[in-house]
């Protein structure tokens, strides 16, 4: 019975319990602790959210329950709205997608660990190689350098400022919190300071380790990637990757799946912002074992890249509507949107996708609804600037819409492409922009200059273009295996 409570009526926001999960790394234990409680509240299901944090519906708070069992796992909750901020880390891109040379699993614990408080702005620590956690939808954003533990600061504090504001220096990543908890201390979102005096009052009596800032931060490209499924990684491993479409994760299969990690010694969890799970490090000898978990309870792990690639509020029925309406629409015409990501817009939400459907404010009372269709710059949302596509036009046309926005997509990939080699003047030396990816199991070199024509692969062709189911040509480790050398 405890099960059908939370489903019989409307869930609202402030009927939910978020738990801040830092970093969205969490062990299979806690997570079972977690999941075990949003049970005894009367729970059957738990979400996701963007900020990689955990939520669940209650029937009725038992606050003494709650507040010993997060207690226990030393975890912070919330109730009651928005005091408090998840620190979010691109960690959960590790083996999944390519990786920043000196950036490891031991980095983000360590530096994750030097926040001991609940910050109440949000935090983002994140790689900029990687593209499956967004860059700047932080208020304090720390981005990777290419020089080792050091990282860009960029500032941003209302999104009237498209751009995030970027510090003129780098900071040693175990400075990061203090840097962090000093910057809140003056209340930015309140303060009438621009950016440059809220960073120079935050350095005020700081001894930080700091280098100048000497190259601007270089994006890549943005390819969304698939994010789900079972797929191999370095070592003979692998990780595996799951996702419901209604973000209602059962707490059933969740406790079921705890018990399995602890017995194939899985050590963490990690949390996606598109509201996905990943158990990584699963050995080949417990391969089946995870496979026949989900087949038991028929977990779903092959779902097209168009519907995976959407981002939506947690709880906006509406905007689920529209985006089942939307995939079936586009399904029908077999159309290919690899490398776009989308989003659906109905109230106040920070954009991370490279195109956004936008539900207008009517007018005048019943009128119908109707849309705007924006798209981020170059199609690369961690540039931060959208552009109107079109405007006012009602959800029966936005398919054909976002068709005609992706062969713009398209086209713009081609345009983007290096214009025919000029002959090189005397005493210029040439710029060599290729990069060299290394595979971490049999140190097969990926060189862009050359490509892969065993593969299929032609010269001058950018790894991060690579198809997601490209194999090493030696030891057929995934393209997740590789690292820029």
């Amino acid at each position: 019975m405890a099960e059908n409570l939370v489903l019989q009526s409307p869930i609202k926001k402030s009927d939910l319990v978020r738990v801040f999960v830092k970093g969205g790394i969490v062990s299979p234990g806690d997570f079972n602790k977690i999941v075990q409680i949003a049970y005894e509240q009367g729970s059957s299901y738990i979400h996701l959210g963007s900020r990689q944090d955990i939520l669940f519906p209650v029937s009725k708070k038992n606050v003494e329950a709650l507040d010993m069992t997060f207690q226990s796992i030393n975890t912070v909750y919330d109730t009651d709205g928005e005091a408090f901020q998840n620190i979010v880390s691109s960690y959960t891109s590790l083996d999944v997608m390519p990786t920043t040379h000196w950036l490891a699993s031991h980095i983000y614990h360590y530096i994750l660990d030097t926040f001991d408080y609940q910050p109440k702005l949000k935090i983002n620590i994140t790689d900029p190689v990687q593209n499956l956690v967004p860059l700047f939808t932080g208020n304090i954003n720390f981005v990777a350098s290419n020089q080792e533990n050091y990282w860009y600061l960029f500032l941003r504090f209302s999104e009237i400022d498209h751009k995030p504001w970027c510090a003129p220096m780098l900071f040693f990543g175990y400075d990061l919190a203090l840097l962090a908890k000093k910057i809140e201390s003056l209340d930015p979102l309140e303060s009438k300071l621009g950016y440059s005096e809220i960073f120079n009052k935050a350095m005020e009596g700081l001894n930080l380790n700091c280098h100048t800032l000497e190259q601007e931060l270089q994006y890549t490209e943005t390819t969304t990637p698939y994010y789900e499924g079972m797929n191999r990684i370095a070592g003979g491993k692998y990780w595996l990757g799951l996702y419901w479409r209604n973000n209602r994760f059962s707490i059933s299969f969740l406790k079921a799946l705890c018990k399995l990690c602890l017995e194939t010694n899985i050590g963490k969890l990690s949390l996606t912002p598109w509201k996905s799970l990943i158990v990584r490090g699963i050995a080949e000898k417990d391969r089946l074992s995870w496979e026949k978990l989900l087949g038991k309870y028929g977990i779903n792990i092959r779902h097209s890249a168009l519907e995976l690639n959407w981002h939506l509020p947690v709880l906006d029925q509406e905007a689920l509507e529209i985006k089942n309406f939307l995939v079936r629409a586009l399904d029908k015409q077999d159309i290919s949107t690899y490398g776009l990501s989308f989003s659906v817009k109905i109230n106040h939400m920070v954009l991370f996708t490279s195109i956004v459907v936008e539900k207008c404010k009517p007018i005048k009372e019943k009128e119908p609804d109707s849309f705007n269709i924006l798209y981020s710059k170059d199609f690369n949302p961690n540039l931060s600037e959208y552009f109107y596509f079109v405007k006012n036009v009602p959800l029966s046309a936005v398919p054909a819409i976002l068709i005609e926005l992706s062969q713009k997509y398209y086209e713009q990939l081609d345009a983007a492409k290096p214009a025919p080699e000029k002959k090189q003047e005397l005493g210029v030396p040439k710029e060599n922009k290729m990069k060299k990816y290394q595979c971490s199991s049999c140190l097969t070199v990926y060189d862009e200059e050359v490509g892969d024509p065993s593969s299929g692969i032609a010269k001058g062709t950018s790894f991060l273009k690579l198809p997601q189911d490209y194999t090493c040509s030696v030891c057929d480790n995934p393209k997740s295996a590789f690292r820029q050398i």
